[in-house]
This record gives C-alpha cells, sequence and structure tokens, in this order.
C-alpha cells in the first residue's frame, strides 16, 4: 500500500514521534495506522504514543527583546500540566526556543521547530511523558520594543513604540499583561465587535419603551464608553490612573504602533479527563 503524506502526518500528530520513523512504521504495518501505533508502543516510542494525544493546556510564555531595543520575539510552549511546566528540563527547552526564535528573528513554528529543536522536544516528551508543544511565536520590529512577563510566567506582552525608550515600552507591556485591551485605539476596534456591543446595550432593560432618538443617544454614549474601557491608548496607565497610556507616551514623543498578549492556554479547549474512568477503562481491557 501507498504511504501518503498525510498518513506520516496524522501518524505524527498522534505519537509525536520523528517524521521518518513514522513513515517506516507505516511501510512495515501496510499503511495500518493503528497497527503502526501499536507497533511504535512496544519499541521505544511508549510513551509518547500514549501521550501525544492529550490536550497540552498548560505551560509557559517567554520573551526576550534585543538590548537595543529595535526588535523582540514572544513565545508560549505547551505542557499537559503545570507540573511539568515547572520542571528545570521543560524550562530550559523553553530558554532554548526563545533563544532561536530570537537568533533567527523567526515567526514560523515549523521552520523554527526543524532540526535540533524537534529532536529536543522529542527527547523531552519520551523523558517526562507529557505531550509538548511550541504553540506561537510573535516577532516585532521596530524604533523601539520592549516586553514584560508577568512573574508566573503564564502571560506576557511585546509592546512596539514609535519612539520613547525600552523602559517606557516595558511599562506599556506591563500595562498590557494586567488590563489585557482589545485593541490598541478606539479606531481599531472590529466593527462585528461594536454591533455586538450595540445589540447587548439595545437589549438592557433601561433602553425598553424609549423613542428610537434617545435610545440611539445613550447607545453612542455607551459605545463611547466601552471603545475608552477596551482601547489600549485610552486606558488608565496602571502605575498612574491619572495618565492615560496615549499621553504617557505622547509625553515621550512616541506613539504605540502594536501590542501582542499572550496569556497560557487561551482559546485552547482542555479535555476533561475522568482519571477514575479511566484507571477503570484501563483495568477492564487489560483482564
Amino acid at each position: 500500500m501507498a504511504i501518503t503524506a498525510s498518513m506520516v502526518k496524522e501518524l505524527r500528530e498522534r505519537t509525536a514521534l520523528p517524521m521518518m520513523e513514522c513513515k517506516k512504521a507505516l511501510t512495515e504495518a501496510d499503511g495500518d495506522i493503528e497497527k503502526a501505533i501499536e507497533d511504535l508502543r512496544k519499541a521505544s516510542g511508549l510513551k509518547a504514543a500514549k501521550k501525544a494525544g492529550r490536550t497540552a493546556a498548560d505551560g509557559v510564555v517567554a520573551a526576550k527583546v534585543a538590548e537595543d531595543g529595535s526588535y523582540g520575539v514572544l513565545i508560549e510552549v505547551n505542557s499537559e500540566t503545570d507540573f511539568v511546566a515547572r520542571d528545570e528540563n521543560f524550562q530550559a527547552f523553553v530558554g532554548k526556543v526563545v533563544e532561536k526564535a530570537f537568533a533567527d528573528r523567526q515567526q514560523d513554528v515549523a521552520a523554527l521547530m526543524e532540526g535540533e529543536l524537534e529532536t529536543a522536544r522529542e527527547a523531552l516528551v519520551q523523558k517526562i511523558g507529557e505531550n509538548i508543544g511550541v504553540r506561537r511565536i510573535e516577532l516585532v520590529e521596530a524604533p523601539v520594543v520592549g516586553a514584560y512577563v508577568h512573574s508566573n510566567n503564564r502571560i506576557a506582552a511585546l509592546v512596539a513604540l514609535s519612539g520613547g525608550d525600552v523602559e517606557l515600552a516595558k511599562d506599556v507591556a506591563m500595562h498590557v499583561t494586567a488590563v489585557n485591551p482589545q485593541v490598541n485605539k478606539p479606531e481599531d476596534m472590529a466593527a462585528d465587535v461594536l454591533e455586538k456591543e450595540k445589540d447587548i446595550i439595545k437589549a438592557q432593560p433601561d433602553m425598553e419603551g424609549k423613542p428610537a432618538e434617545i435610545v440611539e443617544k445613550m447607545m453612542g454614549g455607551r459605545i463611547k464608553k466601552f471603545l475608552k474601557e477596551n482601547s489600549l491608548v485610552e486606558q488608565p496607565f496602571v502605575k498612574n490612573p491619572d495618565v492615560s497610556i496615549g499621553k504617557l507616551v505622547k509625553d515621550a514623543g512616541a506613539d504605540v504602533v502594536s501590542f501582542t498578549r499572550y496569556e497560557v492556554g487561551e482559546g485552547i479547549e482542555k479535555e476533561e479527563v475522568d482519571f477514575a474512568a479511566e484507571v477503570a477503562a484501563q483495568v477492564k481491557s487489560s483482564s
């Protein structure tokens, strides 16, 4: 049976083993993926084959910025549990990832992981027994770039400014991690988000029975408030609420070009595992 690239891809995703090893296993199993997995589980790929299907929704974020503030990278590396996220071997792997992404100015995960890093990841999966993956990378180049990583290594931000200095950019990044603005400036808010907010406002009890022109006037004020609360440059600076982020950077002769905020596991649907049921099923299958 011909071994296709999609078959190799599926087996690799299910086992976290190297591509050539997956292709060889499929060839020997005559294209039967389940038999290939069984054969691999009997060999050295046991742990990875058992664990690769689990959701890696924990982990850490990390960042690195050039000394001159000209560019920086932000990464997220996932594990299955917080326990592994604190493991020194996992932390060392994260360090290698952020250093290579920084050195190569790379934001393509697949390209970054080719070669030594992928080999290191596979070895770590085998050693620790959890699924581990580099989820995303952000590369930012600007006149001034700053980063802030929260002390728990679960939230971080990268900020680009048109002027000012790295410390100012770092302060803004700290604000972003704490407040989590949706957009940089009010005009950046997506139209569909505004329409959804308008629908919510219209449905509020105090709008009922009011003339259309009154509803529109009230809605205008509330939308303005919504944009102010969710736009970075309009928000009060966390370290000095009397000053907005926009004024803070303007006073330094700068403007906020962009920001990126990573929070570990955001957007990942983590599978809830009933361990008692899982153990019972394993006992039943072995009897």
